[in-house]
């Protein structure tokens, strides 16, 4: 019950921010407050019927821990720009200029209120309560699938793209999780990879077109280099760089003693650490 009423909050200001951003294309003014105000509002949502529902404080989403959104959003571009290095170097990638800065400013926004909402919904709300029933591993498997089969949705789909963000960022961002015990490094990782991909190389972003970002780039050759029509999230080259930081991160969690076994499923202890 209490997944449910947590899911049915951030869920709704997610939905009441797209249909803003809707409302308001082409405004990047606009978009980009409406982006950062839905990603704040979701935050103090959650936190918020956490306090209600679960009778704890959301130390996954403490404040003194919010600087480590910085360290994500690092790590979520430094990612992006390895796949597209690595794609261009077979000529699947290259840069024609300068692209636009208005529309990668709009997309700050767009990307920061998709980045915080589900990561709320998935590795805060879903992969956070399931894992205290089944362990962190079997969590972190439910979860990523579900996380891809989600992308099924979009326009240009398709069953490989939703397998590849299975591996590379449904288990990667609940691993980044897992090790931290914070929301903030999944929330930065996410944002950091769309970012890079839509608002500086202007790739497409799982199957929802091209966007305009700072570099006007173009991308051809065979799909199976590039992603084709879905983006280079559905690259060979995402899903092993998401496969490699997954180890990484499973294995700080590890590490640190985050990892929860199936037997201390019933314990909630592991989802009130605090933030590393």
């Amino acid at each position: 019950m209490r997944l449910l009423k947590q899911f049915v909050a951030v869920a709704a200001v997610a939905f009441v921010g797209s249909m803003g951003m809707g409302a308001v294309q082409g405004n990047t003014l606009l978009t980009l407050v409406l982006g950062v105000a839905t990603a704040v509002l979701a935050v103090l949502v959650y936190a918020r019927v956490v306090r209600w529902s679960e009778r704890r404080e959301p130390v996954e989403v403490a404040t003194k821990g919010a600087a480590a959104v910085g360290r994500g959003t690092l790590i979520g571009v430094g990612m992006f720009a390895a796949v597209i290095v690595n794609i261009a170097l077979l000529g699947g990638y290259r840069i024609d200029g300068l692209g636009s800065l208005t529309g990668a400013v709009g997309l700050l926004g767009f990307m920061a209120a998709a980045a915080v909402t589900e990561e709320l919904l998935f590795r805060g709300i879903l992969f956070r309560i399931v894992e205290e029933r089944t362990g962190t591993w079997i969590a972190l498997a439910l979860t990523g699938l579900l996380f891809g089969l989600m992308h099924l949705f979009n326009p240009n789909a398709s069953l490989w793209g939703a397998i590849a963000i299975t591996i590379e960022a449904g288990g990667m961002l609940a691993a980044a999780y897992a090790a931290t015990r914070t929301l903030w490094v999944p929330i930065g990782v996410h944002f950091g990879w769309n970012f890079a991909a839509a608002g500086i190389f202007s790739t497409e972003v799982s199957g929802n077109g091209a966007t305009e970002g700072l570099l006007h780039g173009v991308t051809s050759g065979p799909a199976l280099l590039t992603g084709g029509e879905f983006g280079p999230e559905a690259s060979p080259y995402a899903v092993v760089f998401g496969a490699l930081l997954t180890i990484v991160f499973m294995w700080l969690a590890h590490r640190r003693g985050n990892v929860v076994p199936r037997r201390r499923s019933a314990r909630s202890g592991a989802t009130a650490t605090l933030p590393q």
